[in-house]
């Protein structure tokens, strides 16, 4: 595998525990969702100075006149992973385990959505993988 693929997944993997920490730690008297209105807007005002940065002769206007219902559909995603995540902390799970018991769920659920929506094969190496998670799941939840 080219080694140019994994710099977005350090990219991910640095930004998911920083916002993890983040998510973790809001303040117990503030409502999510006032977290994530802020939390939005300065990721709004981050990515209009990317976007002007990474590509100085595009077009905002322009790019809305090319766009489909998918931004918007994953603005709704993002407002459930948000508000679900502050919401898993602020119940009680603890950082180490709450993050492992919805990713190893969500890799269950996209195995599945993978094989039904874009005919993704589904392996033996893949199947055993999902098992271990699951054992691993009852042991981290034990």
């Amino acid at each position: 595998m080219n080694m140019g693929m994994y710099w977005p997944i350090l990219i991910i993997v640095i930004s998911n525990v920083f916002y993890q920490l983040c998510a973790k730690s809001s303040p117990e008297n503030m409502n999510p969702f006032a977290v994530l209105v802020i939390s939005y807007a300065v990721s709004a005002v981050c990515c209009a100075i990317l976007y002007t940065v990474l590509n100085p002769s595009g077009s905002l206007v322009q790019e809305l006149k090319n766009t489909n219902s998918i931004p918007f559909l994953i603005g709704i995603a993002l407002v459930g992973l948000e508000a679900g995540t502050i919401y898993m902390y602020k119940v009680g799970w603890a950082v180490n385990t709450g993050y492992i018991v919805h990713s190893a769920l969500i890799a269950l659920a996209l195995l599945v959505v993978g094989f039904l929506v874009f005919k993704e094969p589904i392996t033996w190496s893949k199947v055993a993988g999902i098992v271990i998670c699951m054992i691993g799941l009852y042991f981290i939840n034990k």
